[in-house]
């Protein structure tokens, strides 16, 4: 029946206390964190949305898997169940585990980044464009012009620009190591890429003899946006979108911590045996055995299940229904956002929500502390805090945009939660123009955001 209301595909079986605090408790807690959100204890949150990386519910099936799991150092036959899961999943042969995203980043990175070398993406996310950096390569984000319309609709704002990317190959021809597509687009809004960006940009790339990766971290919510918004897939299973998604690469890594459903793991899966054998001597470097990877057995079988389990269409319906009632909420309180909502969460754009901010006092980052000050609700920022740099001169180069994430995390919240943030927002929208920015304190090189301690701007 065509029910409007779309529930969850599942019943809760355990429960755990959310962190209740006081205004005047979670003003101190923000000057003593330096006003950032990553310092605050998770036990005096009270709507978590900071990520939707590792924080997802974990279902029965795979709590019987960490049960099962082989905790042997090498060949533990978790291993080769997770090998076979990714080898059916991505086409790839060569599955290299690792203990999250960054780590395959690191290792790709270090063998193929370095002077005079120019990464090329979609967008980078923040790990991916620091490892590209720290092997001294560019990190350069060829997104389409449409991401930059935050408020304008465009089904596919997670494109490559085909054209720039063309004209980049032949231009830079032999500097350029590989070409990433970010499944979904996370920097942008968590918006999808199109079955035929993918298929072009494959073929640019086998013209100029570069290979294609995919950051597959959401790539279940990507196919499923895929078959609810492009021509000619809305009758197809999600499985064969996934199976002609993976076609057109030659490597992938995984942050499994999204789409696989789990608290920690990953993958880099690869086309080329020699690649394959020089990642696996970082591996062991680094990470652990290459049966391994810096993981447990539990943690493998987890994956395993949870790749099965995040390709039912009853999840991922919900799923992304889910993230469009945020953005519906938000949008009805006054709420600017990215245009359409994506897979994973909902943006915020704070430039337009406070325009009396600008970026150099971090308006986005001002509005997620103000969101955890009125009421116990942590999100991250993605804006000049995160992506913002100093030219040559030391002058401010702010970021593209300044948003708020509402990462949601799988499983997890009910509707009753995302209610509770909808309202939030609606009280704070009444005096938005009240809120102040924020003055930069301390701020490492990289990364800025996990560690940098800010102060509230003179009024």
């Amino acid at each position: 029946m065509p029910w409007k209301t779309i529930i969850e595909p599942f019943r809760i079986k355990s429960v755990e206390p959310l962190g209740f605090t006081t205004p005047a408790e979670r003003e101190r807690l923000l000057r003593e964190g330096g006003f950032n959100l990553f310092n605050i204890p998770a036990n005096k949150v009270l709507i978590d949305l900071l990520t939707d990386s590792g924080t997802s519910a974990m279902s029965a099936e795979q709590w019987a898997g960490i049960m099962r799991g082989d905790e042997s150092y090498a060949g533990a036959t978790s291993f080769y169940r997770f090998e076979k899961k990714v080898r059916e999943l991505t086409g790839l042969r060569e599955v290299i585990p690792v203990h999250q995203g960054r780590a395959a980043e690191r290792i790709l990175f270090q063998l193929l980044g370095g002077p005079d070398k120019v990464v090329i993406a979609n967008s980078h996310f923040d790990t991916t464009r620091a490892n590209v950096e720290v092997s001294v390569a560019e990190a350069r984000d060829l997104v389409i012009g449409e991401a930059a319309r935050i408020g304008v609709p465009h089904p596919f704002k997670g494109n490559i620009d085909t054209l720039a990317l063309e004209g980049c190959l032949k231009e830079l021809g032999h500097k350029v190591p590989l070409v990433i597509m970010t499944v979904t687009n996370n920097s942008v809004g968590g918006q999808p890429v199109s079955m035929a960006n993918l298929r072009e940009a494959s073929r640019i790339c086998k013209q100029y003899g570069v290979p294609l990766f995919l950051d597959c971290a959401r790539f279940a919510e990507n196919a499923w946006l895929i078959k609810k918004r492009e021509t000619g897939f809305s009758t197809l299973p999600v499985r064969d979108i996934v199976t002609e998604m993976f076609s057109y690469c030659q490597g992938t890594w995984m942050s499994s911590k999204k789409d696989a459903l789990v608290n920690m793991g990953g993958f880099l899966a690869l086309s080329d045996p020699a690649l394959a054998k020089k990642a696996r001597e970082v591996l062991i470097i680094g990470e652990g055995f290459t049966t391994y990877g810096g993981l447990s057995g539990r943690d493998l079988e987890a994956v395993a299940i949870g790749l099965d389990e995040v390709l039912d269409e009853e999840y991922l319906a919900y799923r992304i229904r889910s993230i469009e009632y945020l953005g519906e909420g938000l949008r009805k309180a006054g709420v600017p956002i990215v245009e359409p909502p994506g897979g994973h969460g909902v943006y915020v754009d704070a430039k337009a929500f406070l325009p009396h901010i600008p970026s150099r006092l971090y308006p986005a980052q001002a509005l997620a502390c103000e969101l955890y000050r009125l009421g116990g609700i942590r999100t991250v920022e993605i804006g000049s805090l995160m992506f913002g740099k100093k030219g040559k001169d030391g002058a401010f180069i702010p970021a593209r945009a300044e948003l708020v994430r509402l990462a949601v995390p799988r499983r997890v919240y009910t509707q009753s939660h995302i209610d509770y943030v909808i309202e939030v927002f609606a009280k704070l929208a009444e005096d938005a123009r009240g809120l102040r920015g924020l003055d930069l304190i301390e701020a490492s090189e990289h990364l800025t955001h996990f560690t940098a301690k800010l102060a509230p701007a003179a009024a």
